[in-house]
């Protein structure tokens, strides 16, 4: 049994965690200042399952099997961040107005859902948290199915918490800037911001690539 004061300190411990900025949230941002909030939200959704992945690895004690699959790893991380490589592009691109970029307007919440997965599945803050931070926070050989689906299902709440405003904010910024010139430099700095966060996980993965060879 899980006590009431480990789930506490669970739901703390990821609520900071998330709420860090990091590849995850500059993707938010930028799915955010580009789309609508229906997307925003299916793409926290996408990222809210990425966790409850390595939740369930973590709980299951699959970290071994997480890293014998290192090679499916890099691949994800590095397909994250040429996505966000992508849309940093996007941003750049577009000089006088935000015009919903990467066709964020227009995609299915199936394809925010998966983007969202595909960057929490890279992100490498998410993969630390859970498969080295987490059994610090909680005693996971004490964790059964009843405890399992109570930590998913607070996983996705806290998430959806914590995350949701970056998104908010995003979407009010994006409303209150009628000037071209100043909507010029929002892009241009969320396309910074979002850019630098491939980087890393591309640099993330490269070191990891050469560390291997």
């Amino acid at each position: 049994m899980i006590s009431a004061t480990s789930f506490i300190a669970y739901v703390a411990a990821l609520a900071v965690a998330s709420a860090v900025p990091g590849p995850g949230v500059a993707a938010l941002i930028g799915q955010s200042l580009g789309g609508r909030f229906r997307s925003s939200l299916f793409f926290i959704g996408g990222m809210a399952l990425g966790d409850v992945v390595f939740l369930s690895c973590a709980v299951a004690g699959l970290a071994a099997l997480v890293q014998l699959f290192e090679q499916a790893m890099l691949a994800i991380k590095l397909l994250a961040g040429a996505y966000l490589l992508r849309l940093a592009w996007k941003f750049w691109s577009q000089r006088g107005s935000i015009s919903e970029p990467d066709g964020a307007g227009s995609r299915s919440g199936g394809r925010a859902f998966a983007a969202g997965l595909m960057v929490a599945l890279g992100n490498p803050k998410v993969i630390v948290f859970y498969l080295a931070l987490l059994p610090a926070v909680l005693d996971l050989g004490h964790v059964g199915p009843a405890q399992w689906a109570a930590l998913s299902a607070l996983t996705v709440a806290t998430l959806f918490a914590t995350l949701t405003p970056y998104a908010l904010l995003a979407l009010r910024a994006r409303g209150a800037i009628s000037s071209s010139g100043t909507l010029a430099r929002l892009n241009r700095a969320a396309a910074a911001i979002i850019g630098g966060a491939g980087v890393l996980i591309i640099g993330q993965a490269a070191a990891a690539m050469a560390r291997r060879s």
